[in-house]
This record gives structure tokens, sequence and C-alpha cells, in this order.
């Protein structure tokens, strides 16, 4: 049997995994065959919004002045620019509505790859971004990071666009894609919930979940 995850030695720098018991709960369910499509879309956006909180740990903020029913008081607000979510079409949009639930003023990118099933390349058919992404971090969403192609191609767009400060959300990662992704783009962190144990011959992560995008819209 192989195991869900991998020695932390063995990765990347930049890899965070967020081994909150919670998350880890909701995550085998998920992985369960018998979890129907509407069960593993709400467990998907809880388990969202839990990584949205480890994500977002280091955003800035500045003090500013507020009214208690007591009294005033310097207290802690966001600061600068809100973030720009960007979701890779189409299972990026399970995570996306459980990261809006915590950032609801983030604005919102969309990036369309699909996987060659021969060559397993990524080839991109859509890309709408903010125009200001240049002035935003940038949090890029995808359900699984498997040969890492079509994450470091959905990078290379956002950085393409300007954007300085970029990192990467998926739910499960396995080594090979992490290795593609850290190659490309060794500055930007990768946040993941279970690192599993390798890529199979058609390049889905064992053991994983299947095909994320299918078990979220019941298309298989």
């Amino acid at each position: 049997m192989n195991a869900p995850t991998s020695p932390k030695a063995a990765l990347p720098p930049n890899i965070v995994v967020v081994d909150h018991p919670l998350i880890q709960h909701k995550l085998t369910l998920m992985r369960r065959s018998r979890t129907p499509a509407n069960e593993f879309r709400l467990l998907l956006r809880e388990i969202s919004m839990l990584l949205a909180y480890e994500v977002t740990r280091d955003m800035p903020t500045e003090m500013t002045e507020i009214e208690t029913p007591l009294t005033t008081m310097q207290a802690p607000i966001l600061a600068g620019k809100k973030l720009c979510l960007v979701s890779v079409l189409r299972a990026g949009g399970g995570i996306l509505e459980g990261m809006l639930e915590i950032l609801p003023a983030a604005r919102v990118g969309h990036v369309g790859l699909y996987r060659d099933p021969v060559s397993l390349a990524a080839v991109e058919y859509y890309l709408k971004l903010p125009r200001d992404i240049s002035e935003r971090t940038a949090i890029i969403l995808d359900p699984m990071l498997a040969t890492g192609n079509s994450a470091a191609a959905a990078v290379s767009e956002v950085k393409a666009a300007g954007c300085q400060s970029v990192k990467f959300v998926c739910l499960i990662a396995a080594p090979e894609g992490l290795k593609t992704l850290h190659d490309a783009h060794p500055d930007v962190p990768v946040y993941t919930a279970a690192v599993d144990s390798h890529l199979n011959d058609h390049g889905y992560i064992v053991p994983g979940i299947g095909d994320a995008g299918d078990r979220i819209f019941g298309t298989k």
C-alpha cells in the first residue's frame, strides 16, 4: 500500500504541508471513492477555507483608530491592495468558492489550461486577469499538482502579466509536480494539504482522489 505522504526531507524548499487534523480528516473523506459529488464539493469548500488561513498568514497589516462600545483604540486591519485569487479551470473553481468565503474582497482571475492526454503538456485556452495584478499578491488555485506542467504554465502567465508575488495552493501534490514547479519557479511557495506517493503512467496522483474536476462536477 502506498503511503499518503512522502518524507518531508525529500521535498523542495518553499513547500508548506498544512497537516491540521480537521483538514486531514476532511481530505480522507474526499479520498473515498464512494463519496458523492455534492459531499465532495462541500468538503473541498471547507478545506479551502482552512487553507486560506495558512496561505494568508503573512498578509501585512496596519494600525487604525476605532471606537469600541467602551473606548477608542488602535487596532490592526489589512494593509495595501487586496489579494487576487487565480483559478485554474476547471477544477480550481472548487477551491475558489471556499477561499472567497474567507476573502470576499479578493479580485479573481482565471487561467484555462488542459493537459494533453499524450504528452501531458499544458495547453492554454483562456486567460483573464485583473489589470492591476502587478500591484497584488496572486494566489493560484488548483486542487491537484500532478505533473506540475499546468501549475508552472499558470505561474508563468501570472508573472508575464507583471505580478511579482505569487503563491500556489492545492489540495494534493505529487513529488514530481513539486519538482517541476520548483525548477521553473523556485520563488513560488506551495501550500498543500498532502504530498502523495507518486504519479501513475497516466499522470494521475497515487493514491490521490481521482480526477478532481470529474469528482467536483459529477462528470464521470
